[in-house]
């Protein structure tokens, strides 16, 4: 099973936040800059593909099953979408050799959007991992953002960072969240039903999202690890003496969510010195993805430091 947003045809966990956003399009208030926030990994991004899929198959065959919250994969939209051919969707995020998303690809987006349309169907704009809008990038984007056609749709998706508030402030924003249970009952949807048989409870936590789990459980058979047998600092061990976050961009980011729960789960109240360090470390963590620093000096001194401790 493929766990990209845009193959995700089964909408698990974030069916109510659906629901409102299929009344606001029935009452004909679907507003035209939409925001999602929340946590990476709730299926932010998945729930827009739905939303799109909803409207867009409308008067198609094989269109979108309201009931189920299901994608017909016969439906010809969605198989545009697929093909990423489809369009009346633009699609833009950051490309895997970039640090952030280019104004050229804003710049590409403005030109099509000033071309005419194919068919009479709405338009739609879906960016993702906006936090990664350098300056320019914002700048050329709230130009277009300023006063759009009506029949273009903006779908923006934050993962709980911080944004400029010039681009928060001409968005809807949507605030998306899962409780810890229904985290874990996604997933288990998604690992058909054998989440406790793949991945050790020291692995599962409250922040930790479907999507965070699942990239777990594919990060574990590709490299064939048993996460059944493996605890957390056993994980973390293994990541940085392998050195996997240099050989796949989503499990550097992983580890860091990893080692804020590393830390979460000591009683600190037993330890002023462990303390300090969870503060020392959770600033260097900020800082190396902020300013994007190199992160084998972070990493090696949370083993020294703490792992090895």
């Amino acid at each position: 099973m493929k766990l990209e947003p845009i193959n995700q045809t089964k909408l698990y966990g974030l069916t109510n936040f659906f629901e409102d956003l299929m009344m606001l399009h029935h009452n004909q208030i679907l507003p035209n800059k939409i925001l999602l926030s929340g946590q990476k990994g709730l299926g932010k991004s998945t729930l827009a593909y739905h939303l799109i899929n909803f409207i867009l198959s409308k008067n198609e065959d094989y269109n979108y099953d309201c009931k189920n919250f299901t994608i017909n994969p016969e439906n010809h939209s969605y198989k545009l979408t697929l093909n990423k051919s489809n369009p009346n969707l633009t699609i833009i995020d950051i490309d895997s050799e970039k640090k952030f998303i280019d104004i050229s690809q804003i710049r590409q987006l403005i030109s099509n959007l000033n071309k005419s349309s194919f068919n009479s169907k709405p338009r739609f704009v879906l960016i993702d991992n906006i936090e990664f809008l350098n300056i320019n990038s914002v700048n050329a984007l709230l130009k277009v953002l300023e006063e759009p056609n009506s029949n273009i749709h903006f779908i923006l998706i934050n993962n709980d960072k911080k944004i400029l508030p010039t681009l928060l402030s001409r968005c809807l924003n949507f605030k998306i969240s899962l409780t810890n249970r229904e985290c874990l009952n996604v997933t288990n949807l998604l690992l058909g039903g054998k989440l406790e048989e793949q991945i050790n409870n020291d692995l599962i936590n409250y922040y930790t999202t479907p999507g965070n789990i699942y990239l777990l459980s594919n990060f574990a058979k590709i490299n064939k690890l048993d996460l059944s047998e493996i605890n957390l600092k056993e994980l973390l061990k293994i990541i940085i003496k392998e050195s996997y976050y240099k050989k796949d961009l989503s499990i550097k980011y992983l580890i860091f969510e990893l080692i804020e729960f590393y830390f979460r789960k000591i009683n600190f109240s037993i330890s002023t010195k462990m303390s300090s360090q969870y503060t020392y470390f959770i600033k260097k963590i900020s800082d190396t993805k902020r300013f994007n620093l190199d992160e084998d000096s972070l990493f090696m001194e949370f083993e020294d430091k703490i792992l090895n401790g």
